[in-house]
């Protein structure tokens, strides 16, 4: 897992860092415990991310630095600050300097997963017997890099998650650059092509419905470019707190999800910096 590499970790903590709100000494003897360091809540809510086990369990694996309460607690701060939604924002940006967003082939799809607790945002999962279940949909760039996400209900319809995942391209300034998009059978509706169409993405390749009459599409020219958006889906589920969710509240599982795609965009930059260095393999 890439997200435990010290270099990727220590590249996001720098950019967290200049995020984090400022904490007020504001006790009147002045007398209270020293506050735990805010490198140590980080990496605990790393840990978590990452194997998607306890807070509790989190805070032994990290050999106890700092409680389950304070790191879910420095959690809530930063989520209420805005920290996590800056920092994917300035992550997507920085890739779109250095390396720079290629918007001729886009891919949008869905992924579902878990939700055991079940909270804001979950619905009963049709691929899981109707248990609870969250999901996400994601748009990426030719190079499987995201720019643009939303979540909800894993009983939602792929095409109801669309129009916000566009919108949210759309928030970025990103939409009037994208050249063709590509979906999948599910999207095979007029709504889908008449909502492409507001947003002036006329180019649309979108797999088509199998009927009974029509042979089952096995070509590349049938499947698309999707494979891109299909990839980075894989890479978010290696995260198992976003596999198997256990926050009960959306903007957690939403800061959550920024914070894999700091680090999965991280991890990009760090590979696309050593390009040429003897060894340097690239994340695929």
């Amino acid at each position: 897992m890439r997200a435990f590499d010290p270099e990727v970790v220590d590249t996001v903590w720098a950019a967290i860092a200049p995020l984090l709100p400022p904490h007020a000494e504001n006790h009147p003897l002045g007398c209270h415990r020293p506050r735990s360091s805010d490198r140590d809540c980080f990496e605990v809510a790393l840990v978590r991310l990452v194997t998607g086990c306890s807070w509790e369990d989190a805070e032994h694996l990290c050999g106890y630095k700092v409680s389950d309460t304070t790191a879910c607690a420095r959690r809530d701060e930063w989520v209420a600050a805005g920290v996590f939604d800056r920092l994917v924002e300035e992550a997507i940006s920085a890739y779109d300097k250095i390396v720079g967003l290629d918007l001729s082939e886009v891919a949008i799809d869905a992924s579902v997963h878990k939700a055991p607790g079940g909270g804001q945002g979950t619905g009963p999962s049709p691929v899981d017997r109707a248990r609870p279940g969250w999901k996400w949909s994601i748009a990426t760039d030719y190079s499987g890099i995201p720019i643009g996400w939303t979540t909800e209900a894993a009983n939602r319809h792929d095409q109801i998650l669309l129009a916000p995942t566009l919108e949210s391209v759309a928030a970025r300034g990103l939409v009037c650059d994208i050249e063709t998009v590509h979906l999948d059978r599910g999207y095979d509706t007029s709504t889908v092509r008449a909502l492409l169409t507001s947003y002036a993405l006329t180019d649309a390749c979108i797999a088509k419905r199998r009927t009974t009459s029509a042979p089952k599409q096995k070509t590349l020219a049938a499947r698309g470019l999707r494979w891109p958006v299909e990839r980075t889906n894989a890479w978010m589920a290696n995260f198992g707190q976003l596999r198997r969710n256990t926050d009960r509240r959306t903007a957690h599982r939403l800061a959550q999800f920024a914070l894999a795609l700091t680090f999965l965009i991280a991890a990009k930059l760090i590979d696309w910096r050593n390009r040429w260095s003897p060894g340097c393999v690239p994340i695929r």
